[in-house]
């Protein structure tokens, strides 16, 4: 049998982009996976990055650690004989999945619909096979690494997608009947509590998510409308815009102009106060016994059908070091062309956020993320309390599970 062990944590930005795809069949000692919930640690800063820890093969001998990220949209891990993957990591010890060492594994074949659905036509999987069956969860196999995963400071072992397509995670097992199209989670910093927090798949019944927005249906990201931004009691003038959620994206990226609004109005407010640009960041000193971080403003994101969202300046503001602190919003001209919103971390941090792709709308709430939830289990239709976790980077092989999803894998 195969172990999933989920441990969650905080990111970073760039996608392997040749992956081997593997089937695992699906199931749960106690009768069903209609409710899942899955602990957090970590923190959207000076980490950056949110986490599970998952344990693969059969037997499993290994743990991996991969962010729970809603802006990709597969499950893959790197495995033995990758390409520039890396070897060791400033945040974890790195593990690669060895397919030969499990006796369950087998390959997916390229001519599958998964593959062919999932890959452009640039693209090419390794591996062939026979394809899905019944109750089965393919995940990618990375062998070759690009982009900035391969740096030590920010490697880690692979990625657990939970965005819209149907190759996710939460896609694969709800088109089985195994779990509803709906996951939530509370993301705790540092600045607020000590980090980790919630993630939880099912029906989320308290805290209460009073008004949600419309997913937009043409998007393929978890992107809602925006209707205005508000800095303190001042209106930016903008128009109307797409916003992208991403759990899987530290800071929060603006587009170049409503960035320089945006920073324009929270720097009105303390003129005194010397500012500097290094690299993206602007940033400024001060102490604790002159200035207090709520004397900054809040920024309020209004949405369609009321929906608003509110980013506080325990949120924004980021401790570099000592009494050196920098904004953490982000212009999104030298990285995304400079027209893209997405709402990473730093926003949704300290809010319990509700997605709900069954009825296409997701919502917020403000929430204590070290304290619990609870959450409706579909087969018994009881509520039960899930609390808040703080997985540490080194609890790897002898973190008590609170989770075990059994994965068969056939070779």
């Amino acid at each position: 049998m195969e172990n999933l062990v989920f441990e969650v944590r905080s990111k970073f930005g760039a996608r392997e982009n040749r992956k081997g795809s593997w089937s695992s069949q699906s199931s749960r000692r106690s009768s069903s996976l209609k409710s899942i919930d899955l602990p957090l640690g970590g923190d959207s800063w000076p980490t950056g990055l949110y986490f599970a820890k998952i344990g693969l093969g059969t037997p499993s001998r290994d743990f991996f650690y991969v962010p729970i990220d809603t802006g990709s949209d597969l499950l893959w891990v790197n495995c033995a004989g990758c390409i520039r993957c890396p070897s060791k990591s400033d945040l974890m010890k790195l593990t690669q999945y060895d397919s030969d060492a499990s006796s369950t594994a087998r390959p997916v074949s390229c001519d599958d619909s998964f593959c062919s659905s999932y890959f452009s036509q640039t693209s090419k999987c390794d591996h062939s096979g026979t394809g899905s069956t019944n109750g089965t969860i393919i995940f990618g196999c990375g062998s070759i690494q690009t982009g900035g995963l391969e740096e030590s400071v920010s490697a880690v072992d692979g990625i657990m997608g939970f965005g819209k397509s149907n190759s996710s995670f939460i896609s694969q097992l709800a088109s089985q009947g195994k779990v509803k199209r709906s996951f939530a989670h509370c993301l705790d910093n540092k600045n607020n509590g000590g980090g980790g927090g919630i993630f939880a798949i099912g029906e989320v019944v308290s805290p209460k998510v009073k008004k949600t927005t419309p997913m937009l249906p043409k998007s393929g990201h978890y992107s809602v409308s925006l209707t205005s931004v508000e800095v303190g009691d001042s209106v930016l003038q903008l128009s109307s815009g797409e916003v992208i959620v991403d759990s899987g994206t530290t800071l929060v990226y603006l587009p170049a102009s409503v960035y320089m609004s945006l920073m324009n109005e929270i720097l009105a407010t303390h003129p005194e106060l010397f500012y500097r640009v290094e690299d993206s960041f602007t940033c400024f000193h001060y102490t604790d016994k002159i200035y207090r971080l709520d004397r900054f403003p809040p920024v309020t994101f209004q949405f369609d059908k009321s929906a608003s969202l509110t980013v506080y300046p325990r949120d924004y503001l980021l401790q570099f070091e000592g009494d050196k602190w920098c904004f953490g919003w982000q212009s999104s001209e030298n990285i995304y062309g400079g027209i893209l919103w997405i709402l990473g971390d730093m926003a949704l941090s300290n809010k319990l956020v509700v997605y709900d792709i069954e009825n296409q709308v997701m919502g917020w709430t403000n929430h204590n993320c070290s304290g619990g939830i609870q959450v409706k289990d579909e087969e018994s239709g009881a509520n039960y309390t899930v609390g808040a976790n703080n997985l540490s980077w080194s609890s790897s092989l002898v973190t008590v599970v609170s989770l075990l999803v059994h994965f068969l894998f056939t070779h």
